[in-house]
């Protein structure tokens, strides 16, 4: 079996099986898809250690991150161990293969001030009534306000949003639900753009939107990348960052709420993380907050 053969039958496996997001499946079907240009598409049963290290190698050379290159091993430990596990092959060579060390980078948090000098003037141009300016206000506070993922919240249908009691019902990865609080300014913003934003783009569109809460200015559910847009666009000259994608309104979510004295359990349950680890490293971003701050104010710093 060619090895392109097992990297599709791997990915459907991903998708119908284990019920991955399509963003996750299509990002295993990315990385192996170096692995068969790399082999030429050999035979599965061709496929040895040396193989594999000179794939590693290649992408060395290339100037891709060690968290990239350890993202591309791990991909392709889980073909192989399917690979084992469906008799396609006897031996899994990707056992004896070392994932290069992740390096460990804080993420890009914005400060409540700059956030609030955000909101405060995408607000203002809401108040124009314009059916994307109040979409864009609505979906800026609702990132902010549950700290969600992107592609939760282009994702999120009329009947996940919990009025009464202000949460969502998000899908994160691996299709798991989990239900997210938002505060009093994104309730409003989320409100003004139901009543007056979101019947209005949804007219503009050939036919009905379906239960999408967010829709792009032709009436079909928003995109990931339009999102990603607005944020560069509005977010990112405030902070003072060249590029900025909408997570980095959920670390600042979480730096702040740990700021606040949320505990890190409390935080790990919002953001929908399945390791307690991955919240840690918002601990690391406080605590250089709080040296900043030592550092500036105390005497004998």
């Amino acid at each position: 079996m060619r090895i392109s053969v097992a990297v599709e039958a791997f990915v459907t496996h991903l998708a119908a099986v284990r019920r991955l997001s399509p963003a996750t499946v299509r990002a295993y079907r990315s990385d192996l898809a170096e692995l068969v240009r790399s082999t030429g598409d050999s035979s599965l049963d061709d496929l040895d250690i040396e193989a594999l290290r000179q794939w590693q190698w290649e992408a060395t050379t290339r100037g891709l991150s060690k968290a990239t290159a350890a993202r591309r091993t791990s991909a392709v430990r889980a073909f192989l161990s399917w690979a084992r596990d469906e008799g396609l092959i006897e031996t899994d060579p990707s056992t004896r293969l070392v994932a290069p060390k992740r390096g460990r980078t804080l993420p890009v948090v914005a400060t409540s001030s700059a956030l609030d000098e955000v909101l405060t003037g995408v607000a203002a141009q809401a108040e124009s009534g314009d059916p994307v300016a109040l979409r864009d206000h609505a979906v800026l506070e609702v990132l902010y306000g549950s700290g969600a993922r992107v592609s939760e919240l282009c994702g999120l249908d009329l009947d996940d949003i919990g009025h009464e009691n202000r949460t969502l019902r998000v899908r994160g990865k691996g299709d798991k639900e989990r239900v997210v609080p938002y505060g009093v300014p994104a309730a409003r913003a989320l409100d003004a753009y139901l009543v007056r934003g979101r019947p209005a783009l949804s007219a503009r569109g050939e036919a009905a939107p379906g239960p999408a809460v967010f829709l792009g200015v032709r009436g079909a559910r928003l995109g990931p990348r339009a999102v990603y847009e607005l944020v560069s666009r509005v977010v990112a000259p405030v902070v003072g960052a060249e590029t900025l994608g909408p997570h980095a309104l959920r670390h600042s979510a979480a730096t702040h709420l740990l700021d606040g004295g949320a505990d890190l359990r409390t935080v790990q349950e919002i953001l929908g993380h399945a390791s307690l680890g991955t919240t840690q490293i918002y601990t690391h971003v406080s605590g250089e907050r709080l040296r900043d701050a030592y550092r500036l104010a105390h005497p004998r710093a």
